[in-house]
């Protein structure tokens, strides 16, 4: 039979908390996630001693262990640097999405712009016209004055 696995209390590793909360999460992951295909199977006390827990707030020191666990980080950090590649290519769409549809929002703000300029441009023309034909209005109204009363003393 196989000795026990080499451990340490995790607590003599100095590492912070988070860091040995870390290690006490993934070192079960790493060991039942063990790569084979690699070449050699595993011996059998090899086999043992990476399948046997550690103790409680122990981490497993043996070199199949420290192997999957390094392993298994770096399994982790690659699928982590896709991640982080997706979503940068997904932000690169989304921001050429949102540049081409703000540049589209500008362009029909230009020419909205220009429009409402243009029926600007129109209403003051019609005011002016509105003027020319208030102006043409009063002076019909004196002429009329003046020809009723030239009606007036002609006796008509």
């Amino acid at each position: 039979m196989a000795s026990p696995a080499p451990s340490i209390p995790d607590t003599q590793l100095g590492l912070s908390p988070d860091e040995v909360a870390l290690l006490r999460r993934h070192q079960p992951l790493a060991l039942s996630h063990l790569p084979h295909g690699r070449g050699a199977s595993p011996s059998p006390s090899t086999r043992t001693t990476s399948t046997n827990n550690p103790p409680p707030h122990a981490l497993l020191l043996d070199p199949r262990s420290l192997s999957a666990l390094a392993y298994h980080f770096d399994r982790l950090l690659l699928s982590i640097q896709e991640r982080v590649q997706q979503l940068n290519a997904q932000t690169t769409m989304h921001v050429n999405l949102s540049r081409r549809g703000a540049v589209g929002a500008m362009e029909a703000a230009d020419m909205e712009i220009r429009r409402f300029r243009e029926v600007l441009r129109q209403i003051e023309e019609l005011e002016g016209e509105f003027e020319k034909v208030r102006r043409v209005g009063e002076i019909v109204r004196g002429w009329r004055g003046r020809v009723e009363r030239l009606e007036g003393r002609f006796g008509r």
